[in-house]
């Protein structure tokens, strides 16, 4: 039984590969923005808003994934992405976004996307094997 997905993303090549996403018009702080809102909406995060490299932070591009709407807001999901939000402040205050090598970050962004997808459905099909 397989979770339903939404995937959160500037990055026009993974709209290209997955078709079904919510794009945002914008930056790679403006992806965080639209997280948080769908976040305080009750959706999960799937993936961390921040990738696991510094240096992906000058990237133009992110793609976050997120699992279906509940009910209830989880609070820690809610702190992930305020303190995502807040390290990107803090760690591109002083930087500029690497346009130079942005086909690079929007390969490496499908990449990283591509592994959260199929992680989460080896953890989803886990689960739904012990409730058998």
């Amino acid at each position: 039984m397989e979770q339903e997905v939404l995937i959160v993303t500037n990055n026009p090549t993974v709209s290209k590969d997955f078709g079904k996403c919510q794009m945002v018009e914008g930056s790679f702080e403006d992806v965080l923005l639209k997280v948080r809102d769908l976040v305080y909406e009750g959706h999960e995060l799937i993936s961390h808003p921040i990738g696991a490299s510094m240096r992906m932070l000058f990237s133009p591009y992110r793609s976050v994934l997120l699992g279906p709407r509940t009910p209830q807001i989880k609070e820690v999901y809610a702190l992930i992405i305020e303190n995502s939000i807040d390290t990107f402040r803090r760690s591109t205050a002083n930087r500029k976004v690497d346009i130079v090598n942005a086909d690079d970050y929007a390969r490496i962004d499908l990449e990283l996307l591509k592994c959260a997808i199929v992680e989460h459905s080896i953890i989803q099909r886990e689960k739904y094997q012990e409730v058998q």
